[in-house]
């Protein structure tokens, strides 16, 4: 790859390395505090029904989950990015399924095609 184009292509894949290190560990921490929004109410109450736990319990193992998504992804962005991808993409389909916030499940799929394509990026950069 021509120098300028490995450079456009490593920027490109730092702001997305970045992202999606912050933005996953910066929602799963707010599923313990409730500053940014109240992330209860994004489970679909049929599945909510469903579980064994309490849905603020719930919502704190995915902060938790979330919090090492990120971390992986600093660590190993060509993995971190497809368990990225594939969590965004299930939230989208639970919210779909429930055909309850729409916009945020459109938001969780464009998401989740970012974090996809920085996965794959991922061997081309750095």
């Amino acid at each position: 790859m021509e120098g300028y184009q490995k450079t456009s292509l490593n920027s490109i894949f730092t702001l997305l390395k970045y992202t999606f290190v912050i933005v996953p560990i910066v929602a799963g921490a707010d599923k313990f505090t409730n500053v940014l929004t109240h992330w209860e109410q994004y489970i679909n109450p049929s599945m909510a029904k469903m579980l064994p736990v309490t849905t603020a319990a719930f919502m704190q193992i995915v902060g938790v989950i979330e919090i090492i998504a990120g971390i992986i992804v600093f660590k190993k962005p060509e993995i971190g990015g497809y368990i990225v991808a594939g969590w965004l993409a299930v939230i989208s389909l639970s919210l779909l399924a429930g055909f309850n916030y729409i916009d945020v499940a459109i938001r969780d799929l464009v998401m989740a095609i970012s974090a996809f394509s920085m996965a794959k990026i991922s061997k081309l950069a750095e």
